[in-house]
Parts: structure tokens; sequence; C-alpha cells
């Protein structure tokens, strides 16, 4: 077994920081945003639209504009710091300090007036939510502990800053509510009003995915690309299918491909396997599904 000492390990290392092959980086003004800086900012947004559920909020209406006002001038602050590290990242070598301020400023501008808009958009997605489970107790459950609402609030943030050409930042929030709800929507698909995941989890929507209005989807939908083996060529290419208006898929089905698109008031069974495109008021279900149940004691056997 070959042995070697620390000056050895640190040389080896070392040495792959100065490969042009490797993503490694030591340059001290080039560093990436913080995650836990830009879920932090998450979460005070997530107080602007939601007081008082998960922290401070307002209590009456002159408390509500000092908290409103606060909170988004600290948003403003922090964001503008992530997007300058972002934009440095991925542009240092392009543009000068002067002109990523001034971007960054742009953008958190941009964002924070798209703010009353978004939380509109949410109002729907929790009446979605409330419309379509009957376990729904109150809007507020579903604010509260919704892991599908969660991850489309999250989603709706990201996209904006998706649209505004951020780097990194858009993927590090998506992923922070892939982590937490196991739902996984890509800042770049277009997703209309009237949103609901129901039980989430296992739920993955691709980044070129459009989806239209009044749209349900359930645990394990995958809205995805064909084949992706084309890499990097495929970058900007629609891969992923377009469903529309007032659809429902049901729990493990696949619905794949960038030509593939799913027609108004259409209803997809669950695990089914969707590669081509479905018509406006079609039901797709798996044919020939058998379930036999057998019982122990006198010899019956049922099959369905």
């Amino acid at each position: 077994m070959r042995k070697c000492d620390l000056h050895d390990i640190i040389d080896e290392i070392k040495a792959t920081y100065d490969s042009s092959d490797e993503i490694f980086f030591t340059d001290p003004d080039r560093r990436m945003p913080s995650r836990n800086a830009i879920i932090e900012i998450l979460k005070d947004m997530r107080n602007i639209m939601f007081p008082g559920y998960f922290g401070d909020g307002a209590q009456t209406s002159l408390d509500a504009s000092y908290f409103i006002g606060n909170t988004v001038l600290r948003v403003e602050e922090k964001l503008a710091q992530q997007v300058r590290l972002a934009l440095h990242f991925r542009d240092g070598e392009k543009l000068t300090p002067e002109k990523i301020d001034e971007r960054a400023a742009e953008v958190c501008a941009a964002m924070l007036c798209k703010l009353p808009s978004i939380q509109k958009m949410l109002y729907k997605d929790i009446q979605a939510a409330f419309d379509g489970d009957p376990a729904a107790q109150s809007k507020e459950e579903i604010v509260y502990s919704y892991p599908g609402f969660f991850a489309i609030w999250v989603y709706r943030i990201a996209h904006e800053l998706y649209k505004l050409e951020v780097p990194l930042i858009p993927r590090i929030m998506t992923e922070y509510a892939h982590s937490r709800t196991g739902v996984d929507i890509n800042a770049g698909a277009t997703v209309g009003e009237y949103f609901f995941i129901d039980h989430a989890t296992g739920v993955v929507i691709g980044e070129t995915t459009t989806i239209g209005n009044h749209v349900k989807i359930y645990q394990g939908v995958t809205l995805g690309a064909l084949s992706t083996r084309g890499g990097q060529r495929l970058a900007g290419v629609k891969r992923h299918p377009t469903i529309e208006d007032n659809v429902t898929i049901y729990a493990n089905a696949c619905v794949l491909g960038g030509e593939t698109v799913v027609g108004a008031d259409s209803v997809i069974g669950g695990s089914s396997f969707v590669t081509s495109s479905i018509p406006p008021h079609s039901r797709v279900s798996l044919k020939n599904q058998e379930v036999s149940v057998r019982q122990s004691k006198g010899n019956v056997e049922v099959v369905e």
C-alpha cells in the first residue's frame, strides 16, 4: 500500500486548485452566495406575505406599515449583497464592480416590486389547496403546514429571480424547498395561477415545463424530459411538457418530453407514462390492470 505524508497530500490536493479542468477557485473576491443568507431572505419575504405565522408580524394597521417597510428594507439590503456575489461569481471577468452593483440594484428593485403580485398569486394557490382538499380544515392550516404550498411559494420567488437572469440564487432557493418537502420545482418552469400539489413528496417539475391555470397534481408526479443525453447542447431547448388549464395528474404519473402537450380539462391516471400529446377533455389510464386477492381460509380467490 502506498504511503504518503502530510506534505504529499497537501501538494496533490493543492495542484487540483490550479487545474483548468476542475471547478476550484481561490480568488478571495470571488465568493459564492450564502445559502443561509438566502434562506433568511426567503423567511423575511414569507413574513411580509403572511405576517404572524412564522415570526413577528403586524398587529395593527399602523404596525403593518412599519413592519412591511422595515422588513422590505432588510430584504433589499440582504438580497443586494447576495445578488452582487452571484453576479460577480458569474460575470466578474466581464463586468466592472460598478456595473455589478448597478445590476444588483436593478434586480432588487424589480424583485421587490413583484412582491405584491406574488402575494396575490399565492393567495390563489391557497384557495386551490382549500378547494381541492377535503381534509383541509382552514386556509391557515395550508399556509402553516402544507409542504406542497411551501414548495410553491419558494418557487414563485425563485422564478422571478430566474426571469431576471440572476445566477445561482434561484437554484439555491428551490433546492432548499426540495430538501424540506421532497418537491423539486425548477425555477425556470412556468406555473399558472390556482396551482395545487396534493400530498407533495416526490414531485419533479423540470425547467422548461409550462403549467396552465387550475392544475392539480398529486405525489410522485414527474413532468420531465425524455432524454438528457445531449447535456449542455440542450440548454435553453424546450425539453419538458406543457400542461394546459384544468388538468389533474394523479399519483406517480410521468409526463415527458418538450413536444408533449396535455390538453385542457384532461385527467392523467395514476402511474401513467405519457410521452405524446393528449387532446383536450381526455382521460388517460393504464389498461388491463388486475388486482388478485387470495384468502387463506376456504381457498376463496377474488380477481378484479
